[in-house]
């Protein structure tokens, strides 16, 4: 009978020394592996990579970041010449002409990279797209722009808005609308809805126009 009672503790102790197994939390996500050889990869944030193992172009993550896909700072000033050769580049890599004798799973992934790659390079090429996106990484919710903001001080206004973007020269807007980005979200939320109300009206003009 102490026999047993002794192993019983013996055990008893060996259990609670043991190292327990770690409970994964649930944000918890396992490591990626490549969909075509099972070869762990490397994290990269939905930029596009290719297995290190097979050479297989792995799928775009859920939601990458434009601003890191295309190499730019998070900012609305951007270089618009790094940025096409980004674009070219990055096309160059994952274009679906690459891959016709590829996989069916590999061609969809190109095309996929491909689409997302001229999203990202369309958005942060023009002023108005890039702003509303650095208000979206922000958490702000772009204004709805109606007819009853259509006064004449509000149109001089944006169009006074949007003649100093046409100008290369001219810094002053792009400086003013990075810093209310950086420290009033809120202003850079209405001013960013007067551009918005302006693309939106030159579009509607110009649909109305009658080609010659």
């Amino acid at each position: 009978m102490q026999a047993a009672l002794g192993r019983a503790r013996w055990a008893l102790r060996v259990s609670e020394a043991a190292p327990r197994p770690r409970r994964l939390g649930p944000g918890f996500s396992p490591a990626p592996r490549c969909w075509s050889c099972g070869r762990l990869l490397p994290g990269a944030e939905g930029l596009p990579h290719f297995c290190p193992g097979c050479r297989a172009l792995q799928p775009p993550g859920p939601r990458p970041d434009l601003f890191r896909l295309m190499d730019c700072d998070r900012s609305f000033r951007i270089d618009a010449q790094e940025l096409q050769r980004r674009f070219r580049s990055l096309q160059r890599a994952v274009h679906p002409d690459r891959f016709g004798q590829r996989p069916p799973k590999e061609q969809y992934y190109s095309e996929q990279h491909s689409s997302l790659i001229n999203k990202a390079y369309q958005t942060l090429l023009n002023p108005l797209s890039r702003g509303l996106y650095l208000l979206e990484l922000n958490g702000v919710e772009p204004a709805q722009e109606t007819d009853s903001d259509a006064d004449p001080v509000f149109l001089t206004e944006i169009m006074e808005i949007n003649e100093k973007l046409a100008e290369h020269k001219n810094e002053d807007i792009l400086e003013e609308i990075e810093t209310l980005i950086k420290d009033d979200l809120q202003e850079a939320k209405k001013l960013l809805a007067k551009m918005k109300y302006f693309a939106n009206l030159e579009d509607k003009l110009n649909n109305k126009k009658i080609p010659s």
